[in-house]
């Protein structure tokens, strides 16, 4: 049980409550026992279908699960949305009141979700639920960071009624109670379409002319798409859940709607802010795995020693340099990549250690560094561009950021790869390849093909 619940720390004055209503944003965190994420996920399923998200960190054994829509941030203004979701998010908790005696990051009122690729880019329906942001303060929300578990709870409430709700006490009750993880099967794959091959292969080829050619533009990313079509609607329980066992040394997400699902298990962080440390890390470079150890040192060998690649990865440090220097006090950046290595694929890893500037967000960061040029290119100007003419699709939250931030400004955004959108009993799974004059289309599909396996390892289920 909570102590004294309403013994509570605001943040500033009651000056931007809602008009209307007369009530502010309440927020309350306890410790509890270690509860599976997971199951967390699945507590009161049906109820909660399209309002939950799911996040777990690698490296620091993070993971966070919201359930239930208490406020939602939706976008479509292209020019300025970086800028307007941090707006709106620090009007909420201006006049926010919170009891949350601990300090650990990831724990209190928090946004987790994330921005379209390109707002600028052609539209397609089947992204529409998503904007160009789209961000969710969850109503009930699990924080497990090592061996430590919080649950945090909260609700728009009258101030007259505060000192009366016993609300968050039973929620807390309820919600910490008997949570298991459900048993959930695949539905049969019967369809696997790779779209439009042909004229991808066409555009690899005409955009590798022109990094040849133009003298404007040194690096280009191609994305393609692969459209899976299954017996019944696929579970995002499932896919999560395979996700989770699959690919532990990747960020696992997942993003809700009420009508289709973003998910992933992505090697790649964008940025990541405690405090005033921030680290970025450049992944750009790759090749396959092997089963076979010393063939699969072999190909790491290779990557570190490919100047295609290299000199790939060299443009997105020094573009993560760039885009950091004016908000950072001082950088710490590796001479030489190291391998980062994932079950598919291993990659050419640079981490990129900076201390913040004082008054520094998350957001102003994310809006620096997307589009890294891992998956943009450069220069980022003109490689959008041709991206625009030349993949003719909606890449929609692929490639982009996703992430959380919290009311104390710590925060955590990757690029949202190795992904696809989970629609019904269709999935849209998304990979990419960087374009430099010396690439070859062959190669690059055969690199997009090892991209789409780990979603495709997560929700392939049985072909009929």
């Amino acid at each position: 049980m909570i102590n004294s619940p309403y013994q509570t720390k605001q943040i500033n004055t009651l000056k931007h409550k809602d008009a209307k209503t007369n009530k502010v944003l309440v927020s309350f965190t306890k410790k509890v026992k270690k509860v599976d994420p997971v199951a967390f996920y699945q507590i009161n399923k049906p109820a909660y279908d399209g309002e939950r998200f799911f996040w777990t960190s690698p490296d620091d054994h993070t993971a966070i699960v919201g359930v239930g829509h208490l406020h939602t941030f939706f976008n479509r203004r292209a020019d300025d949305r970086f800028s307007q979701i941090e707006a709106e998010w620090n009007e909420l908790l201006a006049s926010a009141v919170i009891n949350n005696p601990f300090q650990a990051p990831g724990t209190g009122p928090l946004l987790f979700g994330g921005f379209s690729f390109d707002p600028y880019s052609v539209k397609e329906e089947k992204w529409g639920p998503f904007g160009d942001a789209l961000f969710y303060l969850p109503e009930y929300m699990l924080t497990i960071t090592g061996e430590d578990c919080y649950l945090t709870v909260n609700l728009f409430e009258s101030e007259e009624m505060l000192p009366h709700s016993n609300q968050v006490k039973k929620s807390f009750d309820l919600l910490i109670d008997n949570v298991k993880r459900s048993e959930i099967t695949s539905p049969n794959l019967v369809n696997k379409e790779e779209l439009s091959v042909p004229e991808w292969l066409k555009s690899v080829s005409e955009v590798i002319d022109e990094l040849k050619t133009s003298g404007t533009v040194d690096k280009v990313v191609l994305s393609r798409e692969l459209k899976l079509s299954f017996s019944e609607p696929l579970l995002t329980d499932y896919v999560l859940e395979q996700l989770n066992t699959q690919q532990q040394d990747s960020f696992i997400f997942m993003l809700e709607t009420s009508d289709g699902s973003f998910a992933g298990a992505s090697p790649e962080r964008l940025v990541k802010k405690m405090n005033d440390q921030v680290l970025s890390t450049s992944l750009a470079g790759s090749i396959g795995r092997s089963d076979n150890p010393k063939r699969d040192k072999e190909l790491g060998n290779m990557l570190l020693n490919d100047e295609k690649n290299l000199f790939e990865h060299a443009l997105v440090v020094e573009m993560i340099k760039k885009a950091l220097e004016p908000y950072c006090e001082e950088l710490d950046i590796p001479n030489e990549p190291v391998l980062l290595k994932t079950p598919y694929i291993q990659h050419l890893y640079t981490p990129v250690c900076g201390v913040s500037k004082p008054g520094t967000s998350i957001f102003h960061l994310v809006g620096e560094l997307h589009p890294t040029p891992a998956l943009g290119g450069v220069p980022t100007d003109r490689a959008m561009q041709i991206i625009r003419d030349k993949e003719k699709m909606d890449r929609g939250f692929y490639a982009s950021p996703i992430g959380w931030t919290d009311f104390q400004g710590n925060g955590e955004f990757i690029v949202a790869i190795r992904s696809g959108l989970l629609k019904g009993k269709q999935s849209y799974l998304y990979a990419g390849c960087g374009l430099v004059a010396d690439s070859d289309p062959s190669d690059e599909l055969k690199e997009t093909s090892i991209k789409f396996q780990p979603m495709l390892q997560a929700i392939g289920g049985k072909s009929e």
